[in-house]
């Protein structure tokens, strides 16, 4: 019997052009109300997965930063960050390679320059940044560094697979076609979850992992039952049990139909 749904957020149960449906919202009430524990897992930074767990009236912790902070209430529960060795080797690179970088410092965004990408992601995730020089920031709790290219997503891939060689200490990772995401390798979301098995003494095959892009497979290989969007990456439906629909038809709602609430 599943016990604990721990699900990406976009590309999953939210549509790219930022909504819920109305079946997701029931969906994860009936849930709530069977007393099946649903864990937001995603690669946002707190504040802005805080405001979705909100949104869907859900009181579990809320897992972000790919897995490098656990919060539940006002209690950090879990919580990874870069060194600061580890930021600065990653700016340095990404300046060589002149790609724009955030910077996620004690849960506040910061980039350099008030350019193109920080605009476009800032509208897109309806989220704040400050700018300044990343000299100036004490580096002391890096949640997570994020390259973004835009224009050539085929640049982010290549980084995929040639940067673990080049960081070997770090957890590197494209989370979408134009984001590549540089954290501890203790904060990807396989390792959050299995603190989350851990905390409320679960076994894994109690567990229903679901999600969309290649940093969800380390979130699927954390479940019992590995379930992969329509709309995912060919490599993550290669780590699924099972692939649902995609997120404009519901895939998530369909996947819990039939494997939880079929079973009620």
């Amino acid at each position: 019997m599943i016990k604990l749904i721990a699900t990406d957020i976009d590309g999953t149960i939210l549509i790219p052009e930022g909504e819920f449906t109305e079946s997701v919202k029931q969906c994860i009430l009936k849930l709530k109300e069977t007393g099946i524990k649903v864990v937001l897992v995603t690669g946002r930074m707190n504040a802005a997965a805080i405001k979705i767990a909100k949104e869907l009236s859900l009181t579990t912790p809320v897992v972000s930063y790919q897995g490098g902070l656990i919060v539940e209430g006002n209690k950090k529960l879990y919580e990874r960050y870069l060194t600061t060795e580890q930021a600065e080797r990653v700016i340095d690179w990404a300046k060589q390679e002149k790609i724009h970088i955030n910077l996620y410092n004690d849960d506040i965004l910061y980039t350099e320059a008030d350019c193109y990408e920080i605009k476009r992601y800032c509208n897109n995730l309806h989220t704040e940044h400050r700018v300044k020089n990343f000299n100036e920031i004490q580096k002391t709790k890096i949640n997570k560094l994020l390259a973004i290219d835009y224009n050539n997503p085929d640049r982010i891939s290549r980084y995929e697979k040639e940067l673990p060689n080049i960081f070997p200490d770090l957890y590197i990772v494209k989370s979408t076609p134009y984001f590549l995401e540089f954290s501890s390798p203790e904060a990807s979301k396989k390792c959050a979850v299995e603190f989350l098995q851990k905390y409320w003494k679960l076994e894994k095959e109690e567990i229903l992992t679901i999600g969309d892009q290649n940093n969800d497979i380390a979130l699927l290989r954390a479940g019992g039952l590995k379930i992969a969007m329509g709309n995912a990456t060919e490599e993550l439906k290669k780590e699924a049990d099972y692939i649902t629909e995609s997120v404009y038809s519901d895939g998530f709602v369909k996947a819990i139909e039939k494997f939880c609430f079929a079973k009620i």
